[in-house]
């Protein structure tokens, strides 16, 4: 059985973003590859596309390691993403199915009646599915595929506070949802710019913990790659 590829790299990636592998540790081969029951092969090309991805970076003497992002680094991507998710939701708006639209009227219900009921602990969830069934809408798999490492990348750098009205955000998603069911793409574009830019301002940047320079540090939970589906 040969694991894929992207099944590694979804799984490396993943422990990037929740902090198991600190920002500046090293990655080697021979380590994620007992970790995550695999060979070397599949975790050499994982890492590679994740250094394309700027999660992993190739130092002198010291190999594949997790990126340091920079602030300025960090402020690009959600600068970034206020251009590129209100262009998602214009696309959405003009190339949406109907099951896309079952989808997102289904989160939102989800959403204010958790909000209603004041169970507070799905809602990153919810919102994080909204976005990207709404990117899954646009119908253009660069958009997607942007989006998608958009989110894994503000995941990482950024601590999101849960915003002070959460009614007032699952309305906004509801008027998104409209404007896109109506296929008014203009409307939907500019109700994707308001959220985005009043999102922004709960994000506040991860400070990265301290680390010593060419050592593995790994937190202690196990990531085994999910190999269902994987053709023997």
């Amino acid at each position: 059985m040969r694991i894929p590829a992207h099944s590694v790299c979804t799984a490396i990636r993943d422990d990037i973003v929740s902090g198991v592998f600190e920002r500046g540790s090293r990655l080697t081969e021979e380590v994620l590859a007992r970790r995550y029951g695999v060979s070397r092969v599949p975790v050499r090309e994982a890492l590679r596309t994740l250094e394309s991805e700027g999660f992993v970076v190739t130092r002198r003497h010291a190999g594949a390691c997790v990126a340091e992002p920079t602030e300025q680094e960090a402020a690009d991507l959600l600068e970034i993403r206020m251009l590129l998710e209100p262009l998602g939701a214009a696309r959405a708006a003009q190339r949406r199915t109907e099951a896309h639209l079952k989808v997102l009227r289904g989160l939102v219900r989800l959403g204010q009646e958790r909000v209603r009921r004041g169970e507070g602990e799905d809602l990153r969830s919810l919102g994080g599915w909204f976005h990207e069934t709404l990117a899954q809408a646009s119908g253009s798999p660069a958009l997607i595929a942007l989006l998608t490492q958009l989110r894994h990348k503000i995941a990482w750098m950024y601590a999101v506070e849960q915003p002070a009205r959460p009614a007032d955000s699952w309305a906004e998603h509801g008027a998104l949802v409209d404007a896109v069911a109506r296929r008014d793409a203009e409307r939907a574009r500019a109700l994707a710019t308001q959220h985005a830019e009043r999102a922004t301002a709960a994000h506040r940047l991860r400070r990265a913990p301290g680390h010593t320079p060419g050592q593995t540090r790994v937190r202690t939970s196990q990531h085994p790659v999910n190999i269902a589906g994987v053709r023997h």
